[in-house]
């Protein structure tokens, strides 16, 4: 591309990854458009508010991490450091019916598994948040990679339910790159936004628009095309021509709108990406179920069928655990949340049927618990949640550039070895705004 040259340039959603990259297209001078089908900006980051709260809360539990140095980086160049505070909450396992703090440090001592397996925890704990050659742990799986190093009676007891849970029947395909990246980059201190992340969604919204970026939302793209060689986007029945098309839809959206697409290598490349479906039924209650202080504990998963397990979902995350009730009128929220296949039973069943299903399980976790402390609830469900990394994913990965001229497709699928987050969401965006300019 010439030096200078001013670009016309769609953008295909409004998450975190479409505005990272307006942000630095627009600080460019080139002309940006956001077509977003939602009618508010956030993606999975987004968030909803309830008739007397100050803040807003995430449909789908959101925290930073004080490595999370791209975010951090892109709130600081937008002017709102100073919104950002990172508090340390309790983090937990369920295990025998009981809860065990789950940090890797001197809390694992506590854990119920036998000295050896202690020792083993604590090495390969250690290895694994120094080591950077993920490269060498993709190769094998976690399943296998942490039953040989942390020894089977760790892994049986506090990975292998996670794993389940969080990938379902299919927790033996995930390699061990991916373990490897959540283990690394996590620290105790937890960050969020003031106001919620909703609200730093729209304070990047803002400044982007600032910078001459128009955001259409209500505005879903229903085809992605070429013209004179040139990517084409139809909107509202009528074709829109751009210089450059970056594309944040998840894979089978990407091939179902993008005409020829799904006959290249590079098509039949995405459509071998795997993934697995995220939900969250939200409660509002009157008081805590948590009252030990935990903010985020861990649900063991023994089997894949959820009908077959102590609890039929993966996380209880108490979130006023970690955030002050006072920001949302007195009320203790809560998350159930759960990954499960798009197929899964839990895509299928009403709003009530689904939230019933979890509520009736909360006293095993507080005895005292009746559902007149349920003040209302939520439920939110995203079909692509999670992508699933298997061997050698890295060479698998199709490339930010598509076949097509001027077409770029940027999506979680493409983080890794980083699992997804707002964090990465912000590395990829800018990290395609290069390419389209560079191109």
């Amino acid at each position: 591309m010439a030096e200078n040259t001013k670009l016309k340039i769609g953008i295909i959603g409004a998450g975190v990854a479409g505005m990272a990259a307006a942000w630095d297209l627009t600080q460019a001078g080139h002309e940006v458009h956001i077509f977003e089908g939602a009618e508010a900006v956030g993606g999975l980051a987004a968030g909803f508010r309830d008739e007397g709260w100050d803040w807003t809360l995430e449909k789908f539990y959101h925290h930073w991490f004080e490595t999370d140095k791209d975010m951090l980086k892109l709130i600081e160049e937008i002017g709102h450091s100073d919104q950002v505070f990172f508090p340390r909450p309790k983090t937990s396992y369920w295990l025998d019916n009981k809860i065990y703090r789950s940090e890797i440090n001197a809390s694992a001592l506590l854990l119920p598994l036998s000295p050896i397996a202690k020792i083993r925890l604590g090495l390969a704990g250690v290895y694994l948040k120094l080591t950077r050659n993920w490269h060498a742990l993709e190769k094998e799986t976690a399943h296998n990679w942490m039953t040989r190093y942390m020894g089977r009676e760790a892994y049986e007891r506090l990975w292998r339910p996670l794993l389940i849970g969080k990938f379902s029947n299919l927790y033996q395909e995930v390699n061990m790159a991916w373990m490897w990246a959540r283990i690394y980059t996590r620290t105790l201190k937890l960050g969020t936004f003031k106001g919620g992340f909703q609200r730093f969604v729209e304070v990047l919204a803002e400044a982007i628009e600032q910078k001459g970026a128009v955001i259409h939302l209500n505005t879903p793209v229903h085809g992605i095309g070429t013209q004179d060689g040139k990517p084409t986007l139809t909107v509202n029945g009528e074709t829109l021509i751009f210089d450059r098309v970056i594309s944040t839809m998840s894979p089978k959206l990407m091939l179902r709108l993008t005409a020829g697409l799904a006959d290249t290598p590079y098509g039949k490349q995405v459509a071998d990406l795997k993934s697995i479906g995220g939900l969250c039924v939200v409660l509002a209650l009157k008081q805590s179920l948590l009252t030990d202080g935990t903010y985020w504990l861990n649900l063991p998963a023994t089997s894949a069928d959820k009908r077959q397990t102590q609890f039929p979902f993966l996380a209880l995350v108490e979130h006023t655990n970690w955030m002050d009730k006072a920001h949302y009128n007195g009320d203790t929220l809560i998350y159930c949340g759960d990954y499960v296949p798009v197929d899964h039973e839990y895509f299928k069943l009403s709003e009530d049927e689904l939230a019933e299903r979890f509520i009736a399980v909360l006293p095993k976790i507080n005895p005292d618990f009746s559902r007149d402390w349920v003040r209302k609830y939520w439920v939110f469900r995203a079909p692509y949640a999670q992508p699933l990394p298997g061997i050698n994913h890295s060479q698998k990965i199709p490339p930010l550039k598509t076949p097509l001229p001027g077409l770029f497709w940027a999506s979680m699928s493409q983080v890794y070895p980083w699992d997804r987050g707002t964090n990465y969401a912000v590395e990829l965006g800018r990290r395609v705004a290069r390419e389209a300019m560079e191109t």
